[in-house]
């Protein structure tokens, strides 16, 4: 996996840029910015720490009844 700019992966992840970076401070990881690149190690730790948010759930539409 090639490197991965902080904003690109807090909006895949469905997170505002800043908390992305302050959660990657938080976790001893050195980002200035959300321009900022991380490697792919770095990636898994936010993943991680967001497990809720990048997993898309896939639901069937509702079914429509015939009148």
């Amino acid at each position: 996996m090639a490197k991965v700019r902080v904003h690109e992966l807090a909006k895949e992840l469905g997170i505002t840029s800043k908390d992305a970076v302050a959660k990657l401070q938080e976790l001893g990881e050195f980002v200035r910015s959300a321009s900022s690149t991380i490697e792919a190690p770095v990636v898994k730790k936010l993943r991680d720490a967001y497990p809720a948010a990048g997993a898309k759930t896939e639901t069937a539409p509702a079914a429509r009844q015939a009148p």
